[in-house]
């Protein structure tokens, strides 16, 4: 049996209000704010049958607007870095908001995770939600219109992202829930095994922009494509490791761009949650919390810290609008942006 509910969440610094909403299919079950359409918890089965929430969030609104780290967010318009908040498109050069060091991060200083979205559909095992982009909002060309579909089906959550613009935009649309497969506020995840379906990963400088190569993973601490535990060489003398402050770059997905297909594993060995993310976009950005400061506040009186939850962020790599040689994340004036992630659950004795 699936049910859907809706409540309040509270109401924005700027009067907006904001719903929480609510899906169960008798297997999994979230709750997605329409604040940053942010997925705000998710319960799943562990071995024995209990189920545990396994995505960070907070407990109020106000901490979703004023805290950074993006908990659960849609981010876009672009998600990831664009350097030095420019970039160039049809012979015009675009300025953005720098605020990431010398960059722009995840859409800006109010990009889509900090928008009230719209309730377009709410049923038993799904929630669409849309968000209008007007024109030049955030320094980006065009008005783009977004909707976002959570679907639960069975063991499985599955995100869909669709937009059209009226003019050519970058686009790059992910949603940056923090996981720990042990239960959100049960501490480190470096125990928990990951693995990437990703031979190759994009080298960035100290301000995780990539150089603009693509390198082989095999033979440095960035080879995850074996199931290995988070923190076997999160801390190797290895200078990606080191500017990183540990994992967070983007993994080149194996097989072809567009088509669903794997691109990381993750199991926690206590709980017996496994954890499948299949992607139709090129990119994974694996994340290990490493700015996620000690004390914050989470939800039921979590207390979290670095490195206590790990991000698997399907995207368009980073700083892909100024580097030609890796896909173009430009949405023509006219065409669909149409891609899926799908997080699918299991248990392992």
């Amino acid at each position: 049996m699936t049910t859907a509910s809706r409540q309040p969440f509270g109401t924005t610094h700027h009067g907006q209000p904001v719903e929480l909403l609510t899906l169960d299919n008798g297997t999994l079950s979230c709750q997605i704010i329409t604040f940053g359409a942010a997925l705000r918890a998710l319960w799943v089965p562990d071995r024995t049958g209990r189920p545990v929430d396994v995505v960070l969030g907070y407990e109020t609104l106000k901490e979703y607007q004023d805290q950074d780290g993006y908990l659960g967010a849609v981010v876009g318009r672009f998600a990831n870095r664009i350097a030095g908040g420019r970039f160039s498109l049809n012979g015009r050069e675009y300025t953005l908001a720098v605020n990431n060091g010398p960059n722009h991060l995840h859409g800006g200083l109010q990009g889509f995770s900090y928008k009230v979205w719209t309730v377009e559909e709410l049923t038993g095992s799904r929630a669409v939600l849309s968000l209008s982009s007007p024109d030049g909002e955030e320094g980006y060309p065009g008005s783009l219109e977004v909707r976002v579909t959570y679907q639960l089906d069975r063991s499985t959550l599955s995100i869909h992202y669709q937009a059209c613009s009226d003019q050519d935009t970058p686009c790059n649309l992910t949603n940056h829930s923090y996981f720990n497969l042990d239960g959100q506020g049960s501490g480190p995840v470096l125990n928990q095994e990951i693995r990437l379906y990703a031979g190759s990963y994009t080298p960035a400088d100290q301000t995780s922009i990539p150089f603009g190569s693509i390198q082989p993973v095999e033979g440095t601490p960035m080879d995850l494509r074996s199931p290995t535990p988070i923190g076997a060489h999160i801390e190797d003398p290895f200078q990606q490791l080191e500017w990183g402050s540990g994992y967070d770059h983007n993994y080149v997905v194996d097989g072809p761009f567009g088509l669903l297909r794997p691109a990381a594993w993750a199991r926690s060995a206590a709980s017996g949650i496994a954890l499948q993310v299949d992607t139709t976009l090129p990119g994974l950005q694996f994340y290990t919390a490493n700015f996620l400061e000690a004390g914050r506040r989470g939800k039921e009186g979590a207390v979290y810290a670095p490195r206590h939850a790990f991000c698997l962020e399907t995207q368009f790599f980073p700083d892909s609008p100024n580097q030609p040689a890796f896909p173009s994340a430009i949405l023509r004036a006219g065409e669909h942006y149409d891609h899926i992630t799908r997080f699918c659950f299991s248990t392992e004795d």
